[in-house]
C-alpha cells in the first residue's frame, strides 16, 4: 500500500472511530506529521459531514516569493536551505481561501510575521501562555492526538515536541483524559530522551512506517548584525558562572551564545577594553563550574554551548531540559550523531516542567540557581512595558510563547533575572524610528515586572528602580537620534524632573560606535557565528537585498543606490553575485539599484 493510501486508511478509521467529528491535538512546529493531517484535511473535505477541529500553533511553511529579488535568490535554493518541506495542506488552503467550513484551525503561536493581514488566521488566533495552551486543549476534550515521532528499538521517541504531549499522555495514563494516537515515523527525527519523551508501542493506536516524501522543515539562520553582536557581548557579562540559561531563536540568541563561548576561551576582556558605552559590574572570567539551561525551546545556541563544554552542570544527569525544537538539518544531524550516552544529557521535557516552577517545586529552586532568562522583544516603554507579540493595530505577529512565563521565573527564583534583548532602533518606510518609545499600545509583559532590559549600546538594570530611574536608564540605552524627544515627553507629563539631562557618556549613542567596535573584532565576531547554510555569494548578497529593500521604499533611498552604483568602486564579487540574481551588469534600472546595494554594503 502506498503511503498516502496507508494514510487515508487510518483518517478513515478516526473519523469511524470518533463519530466523524474529530478534534485533533496537533504539536506546535516540527512535530506536525504531514502525512496523517493531510489525510484527515482531505477526509473532512471530501466528506462534508464530518467535522476537523485543529488546535495547535507555529505552523511551519516555506517563505512566500512576493517579489522579484526573493524570486531570483531563494528560488534556486528552497531545498538546500528549507527542506523538501511543502506545509501541512490546511496551511496552504488557508492562504487560498479554499479550507472548507467543517475544518477549523485555532492556533496560540504564529509563524512570526507569516499571517499578517491574513484575517481568518488573526481572528482565529488564541492568546495563551505557553503553559496555558495545555488546559486551553484540554477544555475542547480532544479525541485524536498526531506526531511525528523518531524509532528505535520498538520505541517512539517524542523527539522535537515534548513541550504539551507528554503531558497529554500522562493524564491519559492517569485516566484524566482519552484520545486516539497516530504516529508518523521520520528518519531524520533524533531519537530524544527525557521525561515523558519516549513511548512504548502500545501507545499508538496507528503507525504510519515507511518513506516520507518530504524533509524536516529547517530553519534558515540569519546573519547575526553588528547591533545583535553588541547586545550579545553585553548580555555575556550579566550570565554568572554555575547559573541557569535560557536564550530564544534568532540572530541575538546566536549572539549570546557566541558571546559566551569568546568569554569561554578568554577573549572577553580584550573585546570589552574597546567598547565605546558605559559598562557596569560584568563577568567576564571563563566558565569553571559551568552553566545548566533550561528552556522552552533547544535551539542551536544552547547546542552549540554544549558541544563547546559550556553547558555541563548536570541536573538529575541533565545539562539542558527543553521543551521542544526547530532549527537547521545540520542541528538535526549533529542530535542524531551525538554518541548516545552524550544525547542523554539533553532531556525533553514538558513546558509544564520547562517553563513553570509549580510541581517538584523545591527540586526547581534548587536547580535553577541564578538564572538568566534571556528573550527577545520588539519595542519597550520608557516605563518598562514590553511588547513582543503584537503590532500597534492588534495585528498578531507571533504569540506570547514562554515569554512571560521566564519573566514569572524570574521574579519567583532567589537570584533570578529576566533579560529583555531588541535593537534600540528600526528602519521603517526608509526612516529610521527608535523601538524604546514613550508608550505603547499593547503590551506582552506589563511594567510591574520590569527588570533587565540591554540594547546594543548598553544594560539597564531596572529592578526595584522608581518610574524616574527606570525612564532615566531606559534613554540611556536609547538611540542618541530620539533621546531628546522622549525625554521632553517624559517631562511634559511629570514623570522626570525638569532638570534632567542624559549623562554626557550615553549621549553618543549612534550606529556608526557600534560598527566601529564590533568591525575591530570582526575575526572574533563573523556574521556567521554558528554556521550557515548560505554560500559565500550569497553571504555577500544578504545584507545587499536587505539594503535594497530598505532604500527602494523611497525615492531618496532610490537615488542613493543609484549614486552608489555610478560613484562608489565594485564591490570585488561584484560579477559573482550579479550572475547569482541572474543579472548582467548594467542590464537596467534593477541591475543598477542591486549593483548600488553592493557597493554600499562593502566592509
Amino acid at each position: 500500500m502506498e503511503r498516502e493510501d496507508e494514510a487515508d486508511t487510518i483518517a478513515q478509521q478516526l473519523y469511524e472511530s470518533t463519530g466523524g467529528e474529530i478534534r485533533l491535538a496537533l504539536p506546535l512546529g516540527l512535530g506536525k506529521p504531514l502525512t496523517l493531517v493531510d489525510a484527515l484535511v482531505r477526509g473532512a473535505r471530501n466528506v462534508p459531514e464530518r467535522k476537523l477541529s485543529i488546535f495547535t500553533a507555529l505552523t511551519l511553511e516555506r517563505p512566500p516569493l512576493s517579489s522579484d529579488m526573493e524570486q531570483r535568490f531563494l528560488e534556486p535554493a528552497l531545498d538546500r536551505l528549507f527542506g523538501a518541506y511543502p506545509g501541512p495542506l490546511y496551511v496552504r488552503m488557508l492562504r487560498e481561501g479554499t479550507l472548507p467550513s467543517n475544518v477549523t484551525v485555532n492556533e496560540f503561536f504564529l509563524f512570526a510575521g507569516r499571517w499578517l493581514g491574513a484575517d481568518a488566521m488573526q481572528q482565529a488566533y488564541i492568546a495563551a501562555n505557553y503553559t496555558h495552551a495545555r488546559d486551553v486543549l484540554l477544555d475542547r476534550q480532544p479525541n485524536v492526538l498526531l506526531q511525528l515521532v523518531a524509532e528505535k528499538g520498538g520505541q517512539f521517541s517524542l523527539s522535537s515536541n515534548t513541550d504539551i504531549s507528554a503531558d497529554l499522555f500522562a493524564f491519559r495514563a492517569a485516566g484524566k483524559v482519552d484520545f486516539q494516537v497516530a504516529f508518523e515515523v521520520h528518519p531524520e527525527m533524533p531519537f530524544m530522551q527525557g521525561d515523558g519523551a519516549v513511548m512504548n508501542a502500545n501507545e499508538a493506536d496507528h503507525v504510519l512506517h515507511g518513506a516520507p516524501d518530504y524533509n524536516l522543515f529547517s530553519a534558515v539562520r540569519r546573519p547575526v548584525e553588528d547591533a545583535a553582536h553588541a547586545i550579545g557581548l553585553h548580555v555575556s557579562g550579566l550570565i554568572r558562572d554555575g547559573g541557569t540559561l535560557q536564550i530564544g531563536i534568532g540572530g541575538i540568541g546566536d549572539a549570546v551564545a557566541h558571546a559566551l563561548i569568546l568569554r569561554d576561551e578568554g577573549k572577553m576582556h580584550t573585546i570589552q577594553r574597546g567598547c565605546p558605552f558605559p559598562q557596569g559590574d560584568r563577568h567576564e572570567a571563563p566558565f569553571r563550574e559551568g552553566l545548566y539551561a533550561v528552556t522552552e525551546m533547544l535551539v542551536g545556541g544552547l547546542l552549540a554551548l554544549f558541544e563547546a563544554g559550556i553547558l555541563r552542570r548536570e541536573v538529575d544527569g541533565a545539562v539542558i531540559d527543553a521543551g521542544f525544537f526547530v532549527e537547521t538539518r545540520d542541528f538535526y544531524k549533529r542530535l542524531r550523531c551525538l554518541p548516545e550516552d552524550q544525547r542523554a544529557k539533553i532531556a525533553m521535557r514538558p513546558v509544564s516542567f520547562t517553563n513553570s516552577l509549580y510541581g517538584d517545586e523545591e527540586a526547581k529552586r534548587a536547580a535553577r540557581v541564578n538564572a538568566r532568562f534571556v528573550n527577545g522583544a520588539m519595542q519597550v516603554s520608557l516605563l518598562g512595558d514590553v511588547m513582543s507579540d503584537t503590532l500597534d493595530d492588534g495585528q498578531v505577529v507571533s504569540g506570547v510563547g514562554g515569554q512571560f512565563n521566564f519573566v514569572e521565573q524570574a521574579f519567583a527564583l532567589e537570584g533570578g533575572r529576566s533579560v529583555i534583548t531588541l535593537p534600540a532602533w528600526r528602519m521603517s518606510g526608509g526612516t529610521p524610528c527608535s523601538n524604546i518609545r514613550w508608550t505603547l499600545d499593547t503590551v506582552t509583559v506589563p511594567r510591574h515586572m520590569r527588570d533587565v532590559v540591554v540594547t546594543e549600546y548598553g544594560a539597564a538594570d531596572l529592578r526595584g528602580l522608581s518610574d524616574a530611574q527606570v525612564i532615566a536608564a531606559l534613554l540611556n540605552i536609547t538611540d542618541s537620534r530620539f533621546q531628546s524627544k522622549l525625554m521632553e515627553q517624559a517631562k511634559t507629563v511629570g514623570k522626570l524632573p525638569d532638570n534632567h539631562e542624559i549623562p554626557e557618556a550615553h549621549r553618543e549613542n549612534y550606529p556608526q560606535r557600534v560598527r566601529a567596535w564590533i568591525e575591530g573584532h570582526r575575526a572574533a565576531l563573523p556574521t556567521f557565528p554558528l554556521g550557515s547554510d548560505f554560500d559565500d555569494i550569497e553571504r555577500v548578497l544578504l545584507p545587499a537585498l536587505a539594503e535594497l529593500k530598505e532604500l527602494s521604499s523611497t525615492w531618496r533611498g532610490k537615488a542613493q543606490l543609484l549614486v552608489a552604483s555610478l560613484w562608489l568602486p565594485p564591490h570585488e564579487q561584484e560579477l559573482q553575485a550579479m550572475s547569482r540574481m541572474g543579472f548582467k551588469t548594467n542590464e537596467g534600472l534593477t541591475a543598477r539599484a542591486l549593483q548600488g546595494a553592493l557597493r554600499r554594503t562593502v566592509r
